[in-house]
């Protein structure tokens, strides 16, 4: 589910930033997968900036061509030659200055670059509103008020804000938050803050007789609204009402569609509009369905109904498949005049098993087959008649037809505040418990002693028991704000200061269910493999001069281990282990927690039908990436290590501190330690770790349904460039689709220039609700190229 935190301030005033809120509506229940940055315009009008028209004279060797020098407020005019007819001395301008890229409506961003043109200089360019995506027009520059202050940026000028966009995984039981009434129903109970729903007091009913409405299965059609709206005009909604839509991502089709699309996100009530020119009889008949009834859905698709399925028909035929999906004959369209607007509570079983039977899900169904409001369809219903009226220029021409034979009571049940801090597991004051409850909007109708009686209103589907009353009280109050008692500190997550002993444990699992083993060596080690003479600890009265010293780091453990495995015909190693180092200082001595890993020898053990493959330095790499991912530790940033005890290898720092060392071990260090062939090793500062660890909940994610594509780029770069870089710019470009960045091939030598490396990259797409299609995938990398070359200089091969 999408939310707008711009949509959300209509609601409720919010002083936090969307970072702020994101963390807050996940602590409350309302889990954000994802905040991104939503332009209404694209590219944001970024580096565009107000300009004047000093003098403006005839190209010499072009007609068409004028040759001008524009003032952006720097030192010295701008040399622009411009092709528009309405160029003239005197005008401010909007100017795309050398380096900015445009975002024009229609085609990819371009760069602007210093150029001749025709034999003329020209430095920028005056823009066009459909070169920067202002609109679509080509009949000239963009003229700007004279009050326009030169040099200030076209983004203020016209106002263009950023809005955000909330991904957040809705759970099944949470259909009162679908939407963002209901999102911001939940954040006024957490800032104690009330909310604001807009006033609909100018509607009113007409007084002809509109369509007819009989309600035949009021056991599936509980609730069933409507209002017959004359003298509408079909056409674009305007910019305000697609900007809204844009920003959720539901595309825009004409203003009575949008309007009722707006509803559904803004109120969670799904609406829907009939062309009343065709509904048979002017009558409205809600119905089931015949048993294998012919109906053509707005896909264009013929299906068999059933006898279980619940439809909204007209006197001689279905019309739409009730809260599901509407039918291709009855849908409004450019020509209709005159609608009926529907607005229903319709049975949340009856529509899921529908929904499911044909296999179609949307927006509609997915609202009412977990449970909507039953008060809210005719506010929904004026609402959006008001906003047709404003819109479209309809006008009410009936009364509001509203069969609600049996009115849907609250849920009332008692609460005992005793329990609630039992099950919650805090001394909670009473009156903190009554004031959430309150706030959410449930009613306390009598309170005696610890025991209050609630009434919860109807659009709270799932709570109907004292248990999900105390579930929403702990949401408000905030699951951080719970202690968790010592003795059920059972994994990684239950804590913000994590058991040292319960991650090593997981982390000893990790490498264990990677075929690794662990060893245990003698904290005592020779001379000749500590770091530094003058801060290692020596004992007084060694038992050999083999173990006079304590150990500064585990390599030459682990390098012990595998030269004694080796000896002993067992070559190939993947070995870990958990110990301490020892130093002495000023203070006297410290020690330090580590973890190592170690690998040698083959990959896998030598089998008949497999031929055996050396173990490398990637190997490694990757048993320490998955410890670093499963530990949630980010912010990483990886550089070449030293020479001193590798050939090559990596640092992950953490800021400044090292938090692993990894490479290939020294040839030097193999003969001190007598081992023969290549040795792969890690060290991790486990007392680092300790303290970077953030809380990180594990997520089953269902396979997706869908297939994922793969596209290769081969890309030449400066020879400094990082695999890493590449993998950030790719992320940041695409959060959604792009979900692996591989390489493959890399290239250093003859055919390239002095400095450079090509790259081979593989890009793995996939959308987890549909299949992709070659524009939507090409699109794609023709950003990633494009970012490529902006922010590393990479150029496609």
């Amino acid at each position: 589910m999408n939310i707008s935190y711009n949509w959300l301030k209509n609601y409720i005033n919010i002083d936090k930033t969307p970072e702020e809120l994101s963390l807050i509506l996940t602590d409350i229940g309302l889990e954000v997968e994802l905040l991104e940055t939503v332009q209404s315009i694209p590219g944001g009008l970024e580096g565009l900036v107000v300009g004047e028209v000093k003098t403006c004279g005839q190209h010499p060797n072009a007609d068409k061509l004028k040759v001008t020098t524009v003032d952006i407020g720097g030192s010295e005019l701008l040399h622009i030659v411009c092709g528009a007819p309405n160029v003239r001395e005197g005008l401010k301008v909007i100017v795309a200055t050398v380096g900015t890229y445009c975002h024009p409506a229609n085609g990819e961003p371009f760069k602007i670059t210093k150029s001749k043109i025709r034999g003329e200089v020209s430095e920028g360019m005056l823009c066009g509103e459909d070169e920067i995506g202002l609109g679509t027009s080509h009949a000239g520059i963009v003229e700007l008020s004279a009050d326009a202050v030169v040099g200030s940026r076209v983004k203020d000028y016209f106002n263009v804000q950023d809005d955000f966009r909330y991904e957040i995984g809705l759970t099944p039981n949470r259909a009162d938050a679908a939407s963002h009434l209901g999102v911001a129903r939940d954040l006024a109970a957490y800032f104690r803050k009330p909310y604001t729903l807009a006033d609909v007091s100018a509607f009113q009913e007409g007084k002809d007789v509109g369509v007819q409405v009989e309600v035949k299965a009021p056991t599936a059609a509980p609730r069933y609204a409507g209002v017959t709206i004359s003298d509408i005009t079909v056409g674009e909604s305007p910019d305000w009402l697609k900007e809204k839509l844009n920003v959720i991502g539901v595309r825009p089709i004409n203003n009575i569609v949008d309007i009722t699309n707006y509803i559904l996100h803004d109120l969670g009530q799904p609406l829907h509009a009939f062309d009343a020119a065709r509904i048979a009889e002017n009558k409205v008949v809600v119905r089931y369905a015949n048993e294998n009834e012919p109906f053509k859905t707005l896909d264009g698709i013929e299906r068999k109904l059933s006898s279980e399925d619940l439809v909204i028909a007209d006197a001689e035929k279905p019309m739409c498949i009730a809260g599901v999906f509407g039918g291709e004959y009855s849908g409004v369209n450019e020509t209709t005049t005159r609608i009926f607007l529907e607005s229903a509570y319709f049975d949340a079983v009856s529509v899921r098993k529908t929904s499911k039977r044909h296999g179609l899900k949307t927006d509609s169904s997915f609202r009412f087959e977990r449970g909507t409001d039953p008060n809210m369809p005719v506010y929904a219903l004026q609402k959006a008649a008001l906003m047709i009226q404003e819109i479209a220029g309809g006008q009410v021409v009936s009364a509001v037809t509203d069969s609600y034979p049996a009115p849907v009571s609250p849920f009332i049940f008692s609460v005992d505040y005793r329990r609630v801090r039992q099950l919650i597991g805090k001394e909670i004051p009473n009156t903190e418990i009554k004031a959430i409850i309150e706030a959410l909007g449930i009613g306390i109708s009598e309170e005696s002693g610890e025991e209050i009686t609630v009434s919860v209103p109807a659009y709270k589907v799932d709570v109907t028991r004292e248990v999900d009353i105390i579930e929403e009280v702990l949401r408000i109050y905030g699951y951080n704000n719970i202690e968790l008692k010592p003795q059920i500190k059972s994994s990684l997550n239950t804590t913000e200061k994590p058991d040292k002993e319960v991650v090593l444990n997981q982390v000893a699992d990790l490498l264990i269910g990677n075929g690794y083993r662990e060893i245990l060596n003698n904290s005592l080690t020779k001379l000749s493999f500590v770091e530094d003479e003058q801060t290692a600890v020596r004992l007084v009265n060694p038992l050999s001069s083999d173990l006079d010293t304590m150990r500064q780091n585990l390599l030459f453990s682990a390098l012990t281990t595998v030269a004694y495995n080796q000896k002993r015909k067992s070559p190939n190693a993947k070995y870990f282990e958990y110990g301490k180092t020892y130093f002495k200082t000023d203070e006297g001595y410290r020690e330090r927690q580590n973890l190592s890993l170690c690998v040698a020898g083959d990959q896998l053990a030598e089998q008949w039908s497999l031929k055996s493959k050396k173990t490398n330095f990637y190997h490694l790499k990757a048993a320490v990436d998955a410890i670093v991912k499963r530990l949630n530790i980010q912010g990483v940033q990886l550089q070449e290590t030293d020479g001193k005890y590798f050939d090559y290898g990596l640092d992950y720092k953490k800021g400044q501190k090292v938090l692993v060392t990894l490479g290939a071990v020294s040839v030097a260090n193999l003969k001190k330690a007598d081992v023969d062939g290549k040795v792969y090793f890690a060290q991790f500062d486990w007392d680092l770790v300790m303290k970077v660890i953030r809380k990180n909940t594990i997520k089953y994610k269902e396979v997706s349904k869908f297939p994922a594509v793969r596209r290769d780029l081969s890309l030449l770069m400066d020879d400094a460039v990082t695999f890493e870089e590449l993998t950030r710019i790719a992320a940041k470009t695409e959060r959604k689709l792009l979900k692996e960045v591989d390489i493959f091939d890399v290239y250093k030598g003859s055919g390239l220039p002095e400095g450079k490396k090509s790259y081979a990259l593989s890009f793995t797409l996939q959308d987890e609700e549909k299949t992709l299609n070659d524009k939507q995938i090409d699109a794609i990398i023709k950003k990633l190229m494009l970012n490529f070359e902006q922010e590393i200089g990479a150029v496609v091969r």
